[in-house]
C-alpha cells in the first residue's frame, strides 16, 4: 500500500480579495468584530492584496514600516489608519448604531 502525501498551502486572504468590494465589505466585518487586532489583520491582508509597495508609496510611508505597523506585533497608530485606509481608495465612516 502506498501512502500519498496531502499538498497544503498557507491560506492567505489577501488571495481572495480581489476587488474593492470585497476589501471594503472584509474592513466593514473586520470594524464591526470590534476588535483592534482583528481590524488591524484585515488591513493588512487588504494591504498586501493591493500590493505594500504601493500603499505604502501612496501613504506616504516607508514599506518596511508599513509591514512593521500591520504585523501582530505592530503599533499601528491612528493617524496611520487613516494614511493607510485613504491610499487603499476607501473611507471609514460612523454610523448611529
Amino acid at each position: 500500500m502506498t501512502k500519498t502525501k496531502t499538498k497544503t498551502r498557507r491560506w492567505d486572504t489577501a488571495d481572495y480579495l480581489k476587488s474593492d468590494e470585497d476589501m471594503a465589505a472584509y474592513l466593514e466585518a473586520a470594524l464591526e468584530d470590534g476588535d483592534a487586532a482583528v481590524f488591524t489583520a484585515a488591513l493588512g491582508d487588504i494591504a498586501r492584496a493591493k500590493g505594500m509597495s504601493q500603499i505604502a508609496r501612496r501613504s506616504g510611508l516607508g514599506r518596511e514600516s508599513l509591514y512593521k505597523a500591520l504585523s501582530p506585533d505592530g503599533n499601528l497608530e491612528f493617524a496611520t489608519v487613516l494614511k493607510v485606509v485613504r491610499s487603499l481608495g476607501l473611507d471609514l465612516q460612523a454610523v448611529v448604531r
